[in-house]
């Protein structure tokens, strides 16, 4: 009996058995419940937060850039170095 009203808890309460199907209810909750898994076991050397053994970050790291870098870089596409398509400097 899982579907239940105002006038069946009124009933149980006239006749006095509301309190044990109170308590069937919460015994049948509590048995509805399982036991979550237990996770699977680590493996050996395992570090957490670490590169598993044997591996590494990806190489080459990428290079940070100066301001000076862009300033240099902005000032030679403004003044046409590196702009023309063949370098020669004809173009």
């Amino acid at each position: 009996m899982t579907d239940f009203d105002a006038s069946d808890i009124a009933a149980m309460r006239k006749e006095g058995d509301l309190s044990g199907f109170l308590r069937g209810q919460l015994r049948a909750g509590r048995a509805g419940k399982t036991v979550p898994p237990a996770p699977p076991p680590k493996p050996p050397g395992y570090r957490p937060g670490a590169w598993p053994t044997g591996t590494h970050p990806p190489e080459p790291r990428p290079t940070r850039h100066t301001a000076a870098d862009w300033r240099l870089a902005i000032d030679r596409y403004r003044q046409g170095h590196d702009n023309d398509p063949c370098h020669c400097g004809n173009c």
